[in-house]
């Protein structure tokens, strides 16, 4: 078996198949670390911001998610966030950290409702916004 050594799957953000793909409806899987050190992963819908470096997830602030990411503090959770497509996919590695001011909130909302639909209501609503570090995958 080789062993990758080298960034074989690393994309550029500002690759228009990155684009494309970040447009299409794809849920997504966000893996966090639960305090024990083992993976938490659960299905998300997800947007990318190239221009900003961000990706973007919205959820409750209840959610187990938001309290992993929140416990990490000010200097963010890794975190990974996976979406397939047959044998497309693409990852957003980065460091997560939550968002509960009003104009993140929103942003992140409208960026959602442009890629899939408008969000139903939720009023703890927060954002976890990844500043990407890595992308990677196969378009």
């Amino acid at each position: 078996m080789r062993q990758r050594t080298g960034g074989g799957h690393r994309l550029d953000p500002h690759d228009e198949r990155v684009a494309a793909f970040c447009r299409e409806r794809h849920l997504a899987t966000l893996t966090t670390l639960r305090p024990d050190g083992t993976p938490h992963v659960v299905p998300v819908g997800v947007t990318f911001d190239p221009e900003a470096g961000l990706a973007r997830v919205i959820t409750s602030g209840t959610s187990h998610k938001a309290h992993h990411v929140a416990a990490a503090g000010p200097q963010g959770a890794p975190v990974a966030v996976c979406q397939v497509d047959g044998r497309r996919w693409l990852t957003i590695e980065g460091r997560a950290v939550v968002r509960t001011d009003a104009p993140a909130v929103t942003e992140a909302e409208r960026r959602y409702a442009e890629r899939y639909r408008p969000p139903r209501v939720n009023p703890a609503r927060v954002v976890i916004e990844i500043t990407v570090t890595r992308l990677l995958g196969t378009l």
